[in-house]
């Protein structure tokens, strides 16, 4: 039986493949107040600037490409049973060939009823416009988790990564709760391995090993590593 890899996975990883990480220094998001387009009181304030803030990165994210770091995770396949634990809403770990991927954040390339969050559409657009409904008449807005809202599948990520036999995290600061509390779901004594050019501040525990390398180098040395213990 294969071994379980777990991986939690943030914005350092689809930087590298060229989409701009979810907050600047500034505090601004693509020069625009988190609060103003990532929060349900800003979707009620101004829909239509939420709709366009996110059709303009729905066409990034179409237009990005897997890098290194999103293949190495998804070769690790061949050899361990792998769940991806992914904070980022584009689907490049799923074009890299990972076949288990939970979106925390939710989904860009996909739309939902801002009534009944069970009504998902998968888009063949990049657009969501005003005006555009559900099948029970309620406007569309992205399938995005919004600061502020439940996170449905954080109770699934917490089981995978409480029954992991190894535990990656790849480009996250480990800073965005509840996320970044899944480490703590993780066995005392099971490998981690931190993945990040910027070493995140974490509490010291057996077994933690750091890799101060973006994901598209440190993904491929630990595998490396990992392999050359099987």
């Amino acid at each position: 039986m294969k071994k379980k890899l777990v991986a939690l996975t943030g914005a350092g990883i689809s930087a590298e493949s060229g989409l701009a990480t979810f907050r600047a220094s500034d505090g601004l998001w693509e020069n625009h107040r988190i609060e103003d387009v990532a929060t349900p009181e800003g979707w009620a304030v101004n829909p239509a600037l939420v709709l366009e803030f996110y059709n303009q990165r729905r066409g990034a994210a179409r237009a990005a490409q897997p890098n290194a770091g999103h293949l190495a995770l998804a070769e690790l396949e061949r050899d361990f049973e792998v769940v991806i634990v992914t904070q980022n809403v584009d689907d490049l770990h799923e074009r890299a060939g990972s076949s288990r991927v939970i979106h925390l954040h939710g989904k860009l390339l996909e739309a939902r009823s801002s009534r009944h969050e069970e009504l998902v559409y998968l888009l063949d657009s990049d657009r969501i416009e005003l005006g555009q409904l559900c099948e029970k008449g309620h406007q569309l807005r992205p399938n995005i988790v919004w600061f502020g809202e439940a996170v449905p599948l954080l109770e699934l990520a917490a089981h995978e990564a409480a029954t992991a036999d190894v535990f990656l995290v790849v480009g996250t600061s480990l800073q965005v709760y509840p996320a970044a509390g899944l480490v703590d779901y993780v066995r005392r004594g099971t490998p981690i391995y931190i993945i990040d050019p910027h070493r995140p501040p974490v509490n010291s525990r057996p077994n933690q090993h750091f890799i101060t390398e973006p994901a598209t180098i440190g993904v491929a040395q630990v595998a490396a590593e990992l392999l050359g213990r099987l």
